[in-house]
């Protein structure tokens, strides 16, 4: 089974939690993309949805659903979205498509976090994906110099700006066993944005897609 037929599996049994009339968060990447074509083909009828990117957005508008602000509507109760690792505890590595912020706030305001990956994201031990840090600009080299000091190899993602107008430094081996300590301890570095760890805010379901068919993780 090719890696797209198993995000189109995961993707597909998050429609179970969608309701007519409802309003949802929307996250970022190409299994979200599989969830919004599956709206789509199964004709259900959104009262809109809050998206976490503006690749995000710019689906939406392609596929008809109304866009509203998080500023707008307040807490939501459902947040849909990929990840580039994660465990079956529900700590998550994102920012793969440098969203990781928006997703974050995003995730924050929903109620439920189901998120939705194929079987090769999912891991015993984050880290094996380079976790992504939005960086304010002139804070670069010395959140740099900081995330070295706490034993990863920092790469700046060259040409990439975020939506917030920032920078993202990709963090290399690193083997990341308590990420709720992790990710609070980057978070206080002066200059970051935030951190792709989703781990105080982590999947409150996970939904994997592979060669058997869906498994549903309740962490």
């Amino acid at each position: 089974m090719q890696p797209r037929d198993k995000k189109k599996l995961a993707a597909s049994a998050a429609l179970q939690y969608l309701e007519d009339d409802m309003l949802v968060g929307i996250g970022t990447g190409s299994t979200v993309e599989e969830f919004l074509l599956a709206i789509k083909e199964r004709g259900l009828r959104l009262r809109g949805a809050v998206s976490s990117s503006r690749a995000t957005s710019d689906r939406l508008r392609a596929l008809g659903i109304e866009e509203f602000a998080l500023n707008d509507v307040g807490d939501l109760p459902l947040y849909v979205d990929g990840a580039d690792e994660a465990t079956p505890q529900g700590a998550l590595i994102k920012g793969g498509g440098a969203a990781l912020t928006r997703e974050k706030v995003v995730a924050a305001a929903s109620a439920r976090f189901v998120c939705i990956i194929d079987d090769s994201k999912l891991v015993d031990v984050l880290g094996r994906f380079p976790l992504p840090v939005e960086v304010i600009p002139m804070a670069r080299s010395y959140v740099a110099r900081r995330l070295v000091g706490l034993g990863g190899q920092p790469v700046w993602r060259e040409g990439v700006v975020t939506d917030n107008g920032n920078v993202i430094l990709d963090v290399h081996n690193l083997r990341i066993v308590d990420p709720r300590s992790l990710e609070q301890e980057i978070d206080r570095i002066a200059g970051v944005v935030t951190v792709g760890l989703f781990a105080h805010r982590g999947a409150d379901e996970i939904l994997v897609g592979g060669e058997q068919g869906v498994r549903r993780i309740l962490p």
